[in-house]
């Protein structure tokens, strides 16, 4: 995979996990250790988009 496509593929994972995140803070009695994880992995997404683009 190509970084162009692994970049696009990083965008659309963090993008999802924001819209997962975002709905679970809605729910009345948001699970947060599931908040946590799902931060957890948007921050890791987030560190490897900022590798691809420093290269």
């Amino acid at each position: 995979m190509d970084l162009f496509a692994r970049q696009s593929a990083l965008k659309s994972k963090h993008a999802e996990i924001e819209h997962l995140l975002v709905e679970e803070e809605k729910r009345p009695w948001p699970d947060f250790s599931l908040v946590h994880e799902l931060k957890r992995k948007k921050l890791k997404i987030k560190d490897e988009l900022q590798r691809i683009v420093a290269n």
